[in-house]
């Protein structure tokens, strides 16, 4: 099995001639793997690395200290630096061989969910040695943010919806912005051992920009483990856990993990942009996805209380402003 490519081409505006077309072959994707790469996304590949000599500027350049007072710790909405091997992904491997930093959009302190203190909504850390870092990522986080959109306007075709069905889930999107750096994989390494362990993301969807050297593993519907092989020009997207969720289990957000084993002993970089919608959207099951008699597999949430549900299980306590 391998994880398909969408051409966007055609597809990348409402009521694009390919829009129908891409949103089927959407739909084979998402009831698969729920994994799958878009090439001719929009996204100049100037701004890709851009983003990416950032974050090897933020994670290797930025003396140690700095980046320990940048703690994401020291944040409230857990922005800026996460040291290697803060976080366990996989509660039955040994914790992750990845350090990272963490930054989102920048709303105004007016804002009425930054002065209710919602995660993803607040100020960002930044250290003074990258002046740029600001600009850069914010450009970045409106492109990105605008492919998103797209995204789910064809998935709500795939789902035979109005192409602007989610629309209005996104008003005030909670959008997290990750720059990562994986140490070469331990030559002595266990099989509990992982960059990332295996996980599924919390949101609705994702969008990876990888570096050259790959190690991202995917867990094809079989079981097996299958490599996201970097494609150039392409981004790999995936679905996060809100989308099942949000189709009654009809799309799947599939377990993968991460082993820098391909870099010849240098470190491996990803950028991932995470897309979760408005703090208050409601997530329940679509139209058409109920079978007649039957009730939906997941109870009704806010967008807001699955964020906080997920924190609960991978750090062991809500995030600042979750509900408890």
């Amino acid at each position: 099995m391998s994880i398909p490519i969408l051409d966007l081409q055609g597809a990348l505006s409402r009521g694009g001639p390919r829009s129908a077309e891409v949103a089927r072959q959407l739909r084979a994707a998402a009831v698969g793997s729920g994994f799958f790469y878009v090439r001719n996304h929009g996204v100049a590949a100037q701004q890709v690395a851009r983003q990416f000599e950032l974050a090897r500027q933020l994670l290797e350049d930025v003396p140690p200290g700095t980046r320990e007072r940048l703690d994401m710790k020291n944040s409230p909405t857990l922005r800026g630096y996460e040291r290697l091997g803060a976080q366990t992904l996989d509660l039955d491997a040994k914790p992750d061989l990845k350090e990272s930093f963490y930054c989102g959009m920048a709303y105004p302190a007016d804002h009425p969910y930054v002065r209710a203190g919602y995660q993803t909504y607040g100020g960002n850390q930044w250290p003074a040695q990258v002046p740029q870092a600001p600009a850069v990522c914010e450009a970045y986080i409106r492109s990105l943010l605008a492919l998103a959109r797209r995204l789910m306007q064809l998935l709500a075709l795939s789902l035979a919806l109005p192409e602007d069905y989610f629309d209005g889930t996104s008003e005030s999107p909670m959008v997290t912005l990750r720059m990562l750096r994986y140490p070469a994989h331990p030559p002595d390494a266990d099989q509990h051992t992982f960059g990332a362990g295996a996980h599924t993301d919390w949101g609705a969807i994702t969008i990876l920009a990888q570096d050259s050297h790959g190690g991202l593993e995917v867990c094809m519907p079989d079981g097996t483990w299958a490599d996201a092989t970097p494609i150039d020009g392409c981004f790999v997207v995936n679905l996060g856990d809100m989308i099942p969720r949000w189709t009654n289990g009809l799309y799947h957000s599939n377990p993968h993990r991460v082993r820098n084993r391909h870099s010849s002993g240098r470190p491996r970089f990803s950028v991932p942009f995470f897309y979760e919608p408005d703090y208050m959207a409601r997530i329940e099951a679509v139209p058409g996805t109920v079978p007649a008699g039957e009730q939906p597999r997941f109870t009704p949430c806010t967008a807001g209380e699955h964020l906080a549900e997920m924190y609960r299980r991978t750090y062991g306590k809500p995030a600042e402003g979750t509900p408890a």
